[in-house]
């Protein structure tokens, strides 16, 4: 079994891809979370990343880690930054068997560090996607990181907690017939696969 650490890390690399294709788009643009512009979407993305790096050293109880962080002028270089310290927070010693706490989640924790960092995962991908869409460009992602998704997308609790203000995710929605990984997988979340700016 492929460690959730890797499989996260190509994710976060996959979307760092992304990020970097963004080429003066205006950063009030639409993207699929409604209640997010591309830059605030950008800022929920940065600051995850350093949330859940704080979450794997511990201190993942203090809101303040969890908070946006704008992108300014230079987004790609914002996420790259906030990717290599969530990998590096991730792969330090004892962090796999450390419980983070994640206050924004259910009771907020602490959750195993692996399902944690499934969290973190799922949420990269998606979010990715998010970004891709609000770009008009192509998200891709490698087949075997998109079949260890699947079935943390499949656990992502439903309910009340998908209508709550600022919720990552919605209800889930029919994916279609023969519907690739990437678009059951969005559409479990709530995503209409078939979304653009436009």
């Amino acid at each position: 079994m492929t460690d959730i650490r890797v499989l996260d890390r190509r994710a976060l690399a996959a979307a760092e891809e992304i990020v970097r294709k963004i080429d003066g788009s205006r950063p009030d643009r639409p993207t699929p979370c409604s209640e997010w512009t591309l830059a605030q979407l950008l800022a929920h993305m940065v600051g995850q990343n350093h949330g859940f790096a704080a979450a794997a050293r511990g201190a993942g109880k203090d809101l303040a880690v969890w908070a946006d962080r704008p992108v300014g002028e230079e987004p790609a270089e914002a996420f790259a930054a906030s990717a290599a310290e969530v990998t590096a927070a991730f792969g330090e010693e004892g962090a796999l068997e450390r419980g983070f706490c994640l206050p924004e989640i259910r009771d907020g924790g602490p959750f195993p560090a692996r399902t944690a960092i499934g969290f973190h995962f799922v949420d990269t991908v998606v979010h990715g996607w998010d970004v891709a869409r609000s770009i008009g460009v192509e998200a891709e992602f490698d087949a075997d990181v998109l079949a260890a998704v699947l079935p943390i997308a499949e656990a992502v609790p439903g309910g009340a907690a998908r209508e709550r203000k600022g919720s990552a995710f919605r209800h889930g929605v029919p994916a279609g017939e023969g519907a690739g990984l990437l678009d059951r997988i969005l559409a479990l979340l709530g995503r209409d696969p078939g979304w653009t700016a436009s």
